[in-house]
């Protein structure tokens, strides 16, 4: 019986997350929606505002987690679960292991979202690529004056750890 109720609980949250991503096409914003829930509450939901806001991280789970974050007052989110109406993206994946959230829910997958215009797959043949010869090449110096920043980092005593 408590295995029902979490799995009707589940796609409750999952249809929230996809009801926010059909809202967002209609006014303006990509396919994409997100919830964050805590001990079975919603605790943040929004959905994808790249083109609304003009800043290409907006993506429904990072534009979630901000919500949370700043509604728990903590940039750790253990303890919550996430609903994304699609399979998280590289930078959003990313994102939600920063926050230590606990467990991913997704719908539509990879291959779905790139159906919809959406191919992230170059981002992950990039990562496997040498950093000199990917579109956007990387290159690596003044490492040792980098990493000084570090030795500030680790003697400084009141920072606060992440």
């Amino acid at each position: 019986m408590q295995s029902i109720i979490k799995k009707n609980m589940n796609e409750k949250f999952l249809i929230r997350a996809i009801d926010l991503a059909k809202q967002s096409i209609k006014t303006g914003g990509g396919p994409f929606g997100a919830v964050i829930v805590k001990d079975g509450e919603i605790i943040a939901e929004t959905s994808n505002s790249v083109t609304k806001d003009l800043d290409p991280t907006a993506h429904a789970e990072v534009n979630c987690i901000r919500q949370a974050c700043k509604k728990l007052g903590t940039f750790i989110l253990e303890g919550c679960e996430i609903y994304s109406s699609t399979e998280p993206c590289p930078m959003c994946l990313s994102a939600i292991y920063w926050a230590h959230i606990d467990k991913i829910y997704y719908a539509a997958t990879k291959d779905d979202a790139a159906y919809g215009g959406f191919d992230d797959d170059f981002i992950y043949k990039e990562l496997d690529t040498e950093k000199t010869k990917r579109k956007i090449p990387a290159l690596n110096f003044l490492q040792e004056e980098g990493r000084k920043v570090f030795d500030i980092w680790l003697k400084t005593e009141n920072k606060t750890e992440y």
